[in-house]
């Protein structure tokens, strides 16, 4: 639905919580308008959630807040992110792609891009030992997923003669202070040129020519959970961790009781750590062996 001329998201059946529609580029620029409005759409809503835009050293708001985290790389230029704020292991692999034949380009928003974009989404069921959300996109599907926010977006494709093999989605803010990586896949085929890594150079190249101050990729910690691959790649490429200020504000006896008994996280992220990794490594284990026959797939062959 849409608030204050802003696509507001709702999340949970027990307690409904509802966000701006990618709240990491998208910002409660009159948190009491929304709330207002909020209020009038008839519709229940028991939290309000929404977080500061970075640089977010104190909390700006008095409404009921928590300390959230995100993995961000603050941008000046290219030069400085390439020799200062990476690591060796990060610099070789971004040049592997390179090397290989893989070259790189912003691209505009087409039925071209989707179908590349499909191609990749559909390469394998199963990533990082869980089944991939995105297996089996459609065009269709592809198209609305992938074209949110095109006024704000770019599109860079990684590609291998004329096939995309990789792309990122970046997504910033009206402001141009903040941009999210909002997708960055590649295809496993091709993990050996590294693309991935390349398309993070292509990324914080696109920033930096915008003047666009923080890259985001995503959140930095997830719950209790520790450093794992993914968390290592993002620090070697320059990541660190960023505390902002996450309001949540009550509108319903739903939402105050939720607020006040935690009820309002995943119950994945209040189980100690020990418990949630034994549980990642049952789960990878089933998901390998129930996929093992599968090969990667691709549309449009």
């Amino acid at each position: 639905m849409r608030i204050c001329d802003e696509e507001i998201k709702i999340q949970g059946r027990l307690v409904r919580i509802d966000f701006h529609d990618g709240d990491q580029y998208n910002f409660a620029e009159d948190p009491e308008a929304v709330l207002d409005g909020l209020r009038k759409c008839g519709r229940r809503v028991d939290l309000f959630t929404f977080v500061e835009r970075l640089p977010a050293a104190e909390p700006k708001y008095s409404y009921p807040m928590e300390w959230d985290n995100l993995a961000a790389l603050p941008v000046s230029t290219f030069d400085h992110w390439w020799m200062q704020q990476i690591g060796f292991k990060a610099r070789n692999k971004a040049k592997q792609a390179g090397k290989k034949g893989v070259t790189f380009r912003e691209t505009p928003f087409s039925d071209g891009l989707v179908k590349g974009i499909c191609e990749i989404y559909n390469e394998c069921p199963v990533r990082q030992g869980t089944p991939f959300p995105h297996y089996g996109m459609t065009l269709e599907r592809g198209r609305q997923y992938a074209g949110t926010f095109l006024d704000r977006s770019i599109y860079i494709g990684a590609f291998l003669g004329d096939r995309m093999i990789g792309f990122v989605k970046l997504s910033h803010d009206k402001t141009k202070t903040q941009a999210n990586l909002v997708h960055v896949l590649s295809m496993v085929r091709h993990r050996d040129k590294a693309p991935t890594n390349a398309l993070i150079a292509q990324a914080v190249r696109a920033c930096a020519e915008r003047g666009i101050s923080y890259l985001v990729y995503e959140k930095f910690a997830y719950g209790n959970k520790q450093g794992d691959s993914l968390s290592q790649f993002k620090e070697g490429s320059g990541f660190r961790r960023f505390d902002v200020p996450r309001y949540y504000v009550p509108l319903t006896l739903i939402g105050r009781a939720a607020l006040r008994f935690g009820v309002h996280h995943r119950l994945s992220d209040r189980l100690p750590e020990s418990v949630v990794a034994r549980l990642r490594q049952l789960r990878k284990a089933w998901y390998e062996r129930r996929f093992q026959a599968v090969t990667p797939q691709s549309i449009g062959n």
